[in-house]
């Protein structure tokens, strides 16, 4: 597949694309899936790009929709044929949250909240092993073995020589007092935040126990953002058996809010590495 090509993100786009002619005609979701025969759910997971879409369904819905200008239509079918490619982790069989690590993939800044882990992007291959184990009892060796490679895989976005994924996140003290694996797993894992917190693409910042009640104790988040300007930023909530996405600007923008008193309320950079390397010391390793 060729590099420039990422399916996930072609559906995404293509999606939005489609919504948008079907605005322009007026038309509810309800009343393009009754003129097609299908459901009114594949209209919406077609329109969300969370479902494969066909050049068969591109043309009956520009048919819909009609759209005269046949370059138009073409470059719809194009991005559908696209949006069928694999990328690079399809290589590795059925993932459980493809949709998120295509997005990733792409994305040109993520801001995470963490309150219990360490952020995968950050974490060592002993402190995922551990992670993934503890978190996961019932996975197979075969399965955790997936999950290592996938998770370090995607840690190539940090290094990128040409265009490093800029990446912000705040963690909770809870993080850094948590021992996964055991304390030489975790003090190595600690003083690589440390490290990497040191790149000028990467900010680490620190929520200690003492700021009391805060935003983030609803839960962890991950805001992508993306360079182009059609594609939206993505809040992603992560669960156990289904993931949530959130794209409307509203949605997007309480969570991009409640961010900016996280930061307030967190260390600085400099002082969330003295604390990391610290917390590393404490563990006895």
């Amino acid at each position: 597949m060729p590099s420039n090509v990422n399916p996930t993100v072609r559906r995404r786009r293509l999606g939005q694309e489609l919504r948008r002619l079907r605005e322009v005609k007026g038309m509810t979701a309800e009343e393009v899936a009754d003129r097609l025969l299908v459901s009114q759910s594949k209209i919406s997971r077609l329109e969300n790009g969370r479902r494969s879409i066909s050049q068969r369904d591109v043309r009956d819905l520009c048919g819909v929709y009609e759209v005269e200008d046949r370059r138009v239509v073409e470059s719809l079918m194009q991005m559908a044929k696209d949006s069928r490619q694999q990328g690079w982790w399809h290589a590795f069989g059925d993932i459980p949250y493809s949709v998120y690590i295509g997005l990733e993939t792409d994305a040109a800044s993520l801001r995470v909240y963490e309150s219990l882990i360490v952020p995968g992007l950050l974490q060592t291959r002993e402190y995922a092993q551990a992670a993934i184990e503890g978190m996961w009892p019932e996975a197979t060796p075969t399965e955790i073995d997936k999950r290592i490679q996938i998770r370090i895989k995607r840690q190539d976005r940090l290094t990128d020589p040409v265009e490093p994924l800029r990446f912000w996140a705040v963690i909770d003290e809870a993080v850094l007092r948590r021992v996964v694996g055991n304390p030489q797993i975790m003090a190595d894992q600690l003083r690589h935040l440390a490290e990497l917190s040191q790149l000028p693409h990467v900010t680490l910042q620190v929520l200690p126990y003492t700021v009391g009640a805060h935003p983030g104790m609803y839960g962890s988040y991950t805001i992508l953002e993306f360079q182009e300007d059609m594609d939206a930023s993505v809040v992603y909530l992560e669960g156990i058996t289904s993931d949530l996405y959130l794209e409307k600007a509203p949605d997007v923008q309480s969570y991009a809010v409640m961010y900016e008193h996280l930061r307030a309320k967190a260390l600085s950079a400099e002082q969330s590495r003295a604390y990391i390397l610290q917390a590393a010391e404490n563990c006895g390793a």
